[in-house]
């Protein structure tokens, strides 16, 4: 079996935090908001708020926007979305992980449209994967990384909030069961 060394998250969120202060100035500050996916997206949004000097993050869940929910259902550990900003005609950053299908982020799109219409929304990932299977592209990209079909990448996060630090594993699926 081939090991695929995984991408060194600390050094993508870096390259993620400097588009992201290049996409809100200074000047424009009060008139953003970042939210992240459930739950890499979501820890990757806190860090970002108190990097970016931002009052606050939110955090979308995507469970009932998905498109396989009757197939799979609700996930155990499924929280609900927490928003402390109004959405109508705010700029929101949004942001998860890993980009690949794209259908994750669609479900996230139409989660935070059930809170109002916001003027704007980027989407900010650390790692674009491709693979897409809807026509979303991320606005904010730290890395676009090619992974062997039945590879997933999975972000982990040690500490909380401004002192959280982020690695990245790779896992494989195993194709040979069944």
């Amino acid at each position: 079996m081939t090991q695929i060394s995984a991408p060194d998250a600390e050094s993508l969120y870096r390259k993620l935090l400097d588009q992201a202060r290049a996409l809100i100035p200074d000047a424009e500050r009060e008139r953003w908001s970042v939210a992240g996916i459930h739950s890499g997206g979501a820890w990757i949004a806190a860090r970002l708020a108190n990097d970016l000097n931002l009052p606050d993050h939110g955090v979308i869940n995507v469970a009932f926007h998905r498109d396989d929910y009757a197939k799979k259902g609700l996930h155990s550990q499924a929280q609900s979305t927490t928003l402390p900003f109004a959405v109508e005609d705010r700029n929101i950053l949004l942001i998860d992980d890993v980009l690949a299908t794209g259908r994750t982020i669609r479900a996230a799109v139409n989660e935070l449209f059930d809170y109002g219409r916001p003027a704007r929304v980027a989407l900010g990932v650390l790692a674009d994967r491709g693979g897409r299977q809807l026509p979303i592209a991320a606005d904010l990209v730290a890395a676009e990384i090619e992974l062997p079909r039945g590879t997933t990448l999975v972000l982990s996060r040690q500490g909380e909030g401004a002192d959280a630090r982020f690695a990245f594993a790779t896992e494989t699926a195993d194709t040979t069961a069944g």
